[in-house]
């Protein structure tokens, strides 16, 4: 593994991932006994499942996505669509990624230029092949439901994040989900969903090592330092208080944050077929899309939760810019 690691070009934006301050995911059988699935979740935050839903499936999605984003010029000419390879005469100004971390606030990346790539990004959100195909693939709902012992409680949020990552483009910071979910419980579960394989330096998602209860920490650390500042609980819960990060991060320096944790990140290549599911307290980011092939990430980010407990019901909205979220 050292070797592999060291030889991988992996690396986020304050430095090289290597055997000295990263490990490789623990990967899992969906197939196993459910309460080892549980334990593991448990005991690392993360479950990362092999080929949980139909490898077939979830290239037919990347197919449609490129094929809608074509018209845009960000596909190599005379590339297959389901390849997704960046066209390298473009600029990457012109199709910046979405999601937390790109714009303060959550707000529209890049200028004019970028104006109809962002807009089918986001209309990418709301199309069959996408909703329909993906977010509520019943391989993926069952096994959610099973796992958490949810049942027909199961829901499934309608804000997902689509997020495509052009290499060499800025990756997602260091975060965890329950800064954008402060309008219910911690009880949720995000499955990160990559759609393609994602080489061992493709820009894939990275979890720090232990890092559910470092997130438990921070948040009881937001909230003391809320209540004495004063702030209502209304802008207690805000992700972008005067606490954080105006983008809802904890830091934009991976590798610092590991170092001053005293702990690793965990890196992995991805099929796709293959699902994470983590907590929302487990802390995360993602590497530079440093893949050779220039090969573009596409991943989601899709949310479950009990719908018989409070939940935020803000995430019961379609993904668009500036929802405060």
């Amino acid at each position: 593994m050292p070797g592999v690691l060291s030889a991988s070009n992996l690396s986020v934006v304050d430095g090289p991932l290597t055997s000295e301050n990263a490990a490789l995911l623990r990967p899992s059988d969906p197939t196993l006994p459910i309460e080892e699935l549980r334990q593991r979740y448990n005991q690392d935050g993360y479950l990362f499942l092999k080929q949980v839903l139909p490898r077939d499936d979830v290239l037919q999605t990347r197919r449609d996505y490129f094929e809608y984003l074509a018209p845009t010029g960000v596909l190599k000419d005379g590339s297959d669509p389901v390849d997704g390879i960046f066209n390298p005469t473009k600029s990457l100004a012109d199709y910046p990624g979405i999601g937390a971390g790109h714009v303060d606030g959550n707000g529209r990346p890049g200028g004019p230029s970028a104006d109809m790539f962002v807009d089918r990004a986001i209309e990418a959100h709301q199309k069959d092949w996408y909703t329909k195909n993906l977010v509520h693939h019943p391989a993926l709902y069952d096994f959610v439901a099973k796992f958490t012992g949810w049942g027909n409680d199961t829901l499934t949020f309608k804000r997902t994040l689509l997020r495509n990552n052009i290499p060499g483009s800025k990756p997602i910071g260091v975060h965890y989900d329950q800064i954008f979910l402060r309008h219910g419980e911690p009880t949720s579960v995000t499955a990160w969903v990559p759609i393609g394989d994602i080489k061992l330096n493709g820009g894939g998602l990275i979890y720090l090592e232990d890092g559910d209860p470092v997130g438990l920490k921070i948040e009881e650390e937001f909230t003391t330092k809320a209540k004495q500042a004063g702030l209502t609980e209304e802008e207690a819960r805000s992700a972008f208080n005067s606490n954080m990060m105006s983008t809802g991060l904890l830091s934009e320096a991976p590798a610092q944050f590991a170092k001053e944790n005293g702990r690793r990140w965990l890196v992995s290549a991805y099929e796709a077929g293959d699902v994470v599911l983590h907590k929302p307290h487990t802390i995360h980011a993602s590497t530079i899309n440093n893949d050779q092939d220039n090969v573009i990430r596409l991943a989601t980010d899709l949310r479950f939760c009990d719908s018989s407990k409070p939940y935020d019901k803000r995430w019961m909205n379609t993904y668009r810019f500036n929802d405060g979220v």
